[in-house]
């Protein structure tokens, strides 16, 4: 009986301190837990009106995915050093996953895909048309593991890393 008791008292003592720290915890620090955050609320204040010019009615990513692959040309040509240079970053941020770090498509992810990704550098790629390139990284190949990344890389950025592709020549 006095075990009983004694273990009773044990636990009543640890609830007790462990109430006492949190406790502590939400009155005496100036963070607290979640119930003293004050809630958001996004229907309390009318929608702002969108400014005349905010949604764009022209340009854009609807022009590139309804164009012809052959009719996309490079804001830029791509063989200057600096989108060669921005487009390595870009490749070793994006792509290398997939491709790999030489561009053979065994990254640390395209490994385990079958078959695995294409080469960068094979006679099929390099032969490519940018505006190819430029709408198979944009909006995918369809029945192939590309994925579209439109959403997701700026268009800026995409043709950077075909000026960095190109520029990698083909593998002998």
């Amino acid at each position: 009986m006095i075990r009983i008791l004694s273990v009773g008292l044990i636990v009543s003592a640890v609830a007790l301190v462990a109430w006492g720290v949190i406790t502590a915890y939400d009155e005496l620090l100036p963070v607290g837990r979640m119930w003293k955050t004050p809630a958001v609320k996004p229907h309390e204040n009318p929608i702002p009106v969108m400014a005349a010019g905010s949604v764009p009615v022209n340009g854009g990513e609807a022009l590139f995915r309804a164009a012809a692959p052959e009719a996309i040309q490079p804001p830029f040509s791509l063989t200057d050093a600096a989108a060669v240079t921005s487009g390595e970053t870009t490749y070793r941020f994006y792509c290398i996953h997939c491709h790999g770090k030489n561009f053979d498509g065994y990254g640390t992810v395209g490994q385990s895909f079958a078959p695995p990704p294409g080469d960068l550098r094979s006679k099929r790629v390099q032969s490519m048309p940018a505006g190819v390139l430029f709408k198979e990284i944009s909006y995918g190949i369809p029945d192939g593991r590309q994925p579209a990344l439109a959403t997701t890389v700026a268009v800026e950025d995409r043709w950077h890393a075909i000026a960095y592709v190109k520029s990698l020549g083909q593998r002998q």
